[in-house]
C-alpha cells in the first residue's frame, strides 16, 4: 500500500488549530533563490535525520507532510514533516522544540532547517478541497 503523505493545510484543517512543520533544504534558507529541488535528496539529508532522530528521542509526535495544496502545481515530496504539537508557548513541547530549532531571538539554530507555523484561518482556504472527491475530479482536469 503506498505511503499516503497530508498536504500541511489539510492536517490543520482535520486538527482544527494552528499547525508546526518543519522544512528541510541543502541550502542555507537565506539562499533559497539559488536552490534546484530537483538535485535535493532528502533521504539522505543528514540535518533531516537529526532532527527527526532527537524529535523521536523526546518523544514528539511527527509525520510526513506535503506543502501546502496548490491546485495549479503538483510537488514532489522535499522531506517536510508536520510535528503535532500545538503552536503554544506555554505548551512543555512546543517550548522543547522551540528552544531546540531556534535561537533565544527567534532566528533558525540551524541554516539549512526551516520551523513554519501555518494558521488555521489560512489552512481553511483551501476547505473546499475537502469536498468528497475533489481531488479525483481535480485530476481528471489536470
Amino acid at each position: 500500500m503506498p505511503l499516503l503523505i497530508e498536504h500541511i493545510d489539510a492536517i490543520a484543517r482535520k486538527k482544527q488549530r494552528d499547525v508546526l512543520y518543519v522544512t528541510f533544504n541543502p541550502i542555507k534558507m537565506s539562499d533559497m533563490d539559488w536552490w534546484d529541488s530537483d538535485s535535493y535528496d532528502w533521504e539522505q539529508a543528514p540535518m533531516r535525520e537529526a532532527v527527526c532522530k532527537w524529535l523521536t528521542e523526546h518523544g514528539i509526535p511527527w509525520q510526513l507532510c506535503s506543502y501546502f495544496a496548490n491546485e495549479n502545481c503538483m510537488c514532489s515530496y522535499e522531506g517536510q514533516i508536520y510535528l503535532d504539537v500545538p503552536y503554544d508557548d506555554n505548551d512543555p513541547l512546543y517550548a522543547l522544540v522551540r528552544d531546540y530549532l531556534e535561537n533565544p531571538d527567534g532566528s533558525m539554530r540551524f541554516e539549512t532547517v526551516g520551523f513554519w507555523v501555518l494558521p488555521l484561518e489560512t489552512a481553511m482556504n483551501n476547505a473546499h478541497h475537502d469536498e468528497p472527491g475533489f481531488w479525483e475530479r481535480w485530476a481528471e482536469d489536470f
